[in-house]
């Protein structure tokens, strides 16, 4: 098969993955994009309360305990 019969049918390209590997470890165009690793779940950003709002809070859930 001839290079552009593997990039017109994809089904062709199942039956050489080693192949496929090998040209997208050596494509120049790949190896040319920017990456960067984005993990935004690995640090939540939860809000912290002042002090004041904390207390607030803690007398008002006692409150209710005690209904």
């Amino acid at each position: 098969m001839h290079k552009s019969e593997h990039t017109a049918n994809p089904f062709a390209l199942m039956m050489n993955p080693a192949a496929i590997l090998y040209a997208i470890e050596h494509s120049d165009r790949l190896c040319g994009l920017q990456s960067r690793v984005c993990r935004p779940l690995d640090r939540p950003l939860i809000p912290r309360l002042p002090n004041e709002l904390t207390e607030f809070d803690r007398a008002v859930d006692a409150e209710d305990s005690d209904d």
